[in-house]
Protein backbone atom coordinates (compact mmCIF):
# COMPACT_ATOMS: atom_id res chain seq x y z
CA UNK A 1 0.00 0.00 0.00
CA UNK A 2 1.43 3.34 -0.69
CA UNK A 3 1.92 5.65 2.22
CA UNK A 4 -1.23 7.43 3.48
CA UNK A 5 -1.33 11.55 3.34
CA UNK A 6 -3.66 13.65 5.57
CA UNK A 7 -5.71 14.21 2.00
CA UNK A 8 -6.43 10.33 2.05
CA UNK A 9 -10.12 8.84 2.11
CA UNK A 10 -10.89 7.41 5.33
CA UNK A 11 -12.35 4.85 3.63
CA UNK A 12 -9.93 4.31 1.08
CA UNK A 13 -8.02 3.36 3.89
CA UNK A 14 -10.03 0.93 5.22
CA UNK A 15 -10.35 -0.67 1.78
CA UNK A 16 -6.81 -1.02 1.22
CA UNK A 17 -5.53 -2.66 4.72
CA UNK A 18 -8.94 -3.19 7.03
CA UNK A 19 -5.89 -3.60 10.06
CA UNK A 20 -5.44 0.27 10.34
CA UNK A 21 -8.90 0.37 12.05
CA UNK A 22 -7.48 -0.17 15.55
CA UNK A 23 -4.96 2.36 15.22
CA UNK A 24 -7.78 4.69 13.99
CA UNK A 25 -9.97 4.13 16.96
CA UNK A 26 -7.22 4.01 19.51
CA UNK A 27 -6.92 7.76 17.89
CA UNK A 28 -10.19 8.46 19.18
CA UNK A 29 -12.46 8.06 15.62
CA UNK A 30 -14.74 5.10 16.86
CA UNK A 31 -17.59 6.24 14.24
CA UNK A 32 -15.21 4.52 11.33
CA UNK A 33 -18.35 2.79 9.85
CA UNK A 34 -20.33 5.53 9.70
CA UNK A 35 -21.37 6.14 6.28
CA UNK A 36 -19.74 10.31 6.72
CA UNK A 37 -16.68 8.84 7.64
CA UNK A 38 -16.15 6.82 4.32
CA UNK A 39 -16.02 9.89 2.50
CA UNK A 40 -14.15 12.06 5.44
CA UNK A 41 -10.18 12.71 4.52
CA UNK A 42 -7.78 11.67 7.43
CA UNK A 43 -7.20 15.88 7.86
CA UNK A 44 -10.82 16.22 8.17
CA UNK A 45 -11.42 13.51 10.57
CA UNK A 46 -8.52 14.07 12.81
CA UNK A 47 -10.10 18.00 13.09
CA UNK A 48 -13.64 16.95 13.75
CA UNK A 49 -12.04 14.69 16.91
CA UNK A 50 -9.51 16.67 17.61
CA UNK A 51 -6.66 14.25 16.74
CA UNK A 52 -3.59 15.37 15.84
CA UNK A 53 -3.37 14.50 11.81
CA UNK A 54 0.34 14.77 11.26
CA UNK A 55 0.87 12.40 14.00
CA UNK A 56 -1.55 10.06 13.06
CA UNK A 57 -0.53 9.94 9.43
CA UNK A 58 3.11 8.64 10.97
CA UNK A 59 1.59 6.28 12.86
CA UNK A 60 -0.50 4.93 10.32
CA UNK A 61 2.61 4.76 7.91
CA UNK A 62 4.93 3.28 10.25
CA UNK A 63 2.59 0.52 10.72
CA UNK A 64 1.70 0.11 6.93
CA UNK A 65 5.80 -0.05 6.57
CA UNK A 66 6.43 -2.78 9.09
CA UNK A 67 3.46 -5.41 7.99
CA UNK A 68 5.82 -4.95 4.60
CA UNK A 69 9.32 -5.54 6.21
Amino acid sequence: MAQITKDTIIGDILRQDPTVAPILMAAGMHCLGCPASQGESLDMACMVHGIDADQLVVTVNEFLAAKEA
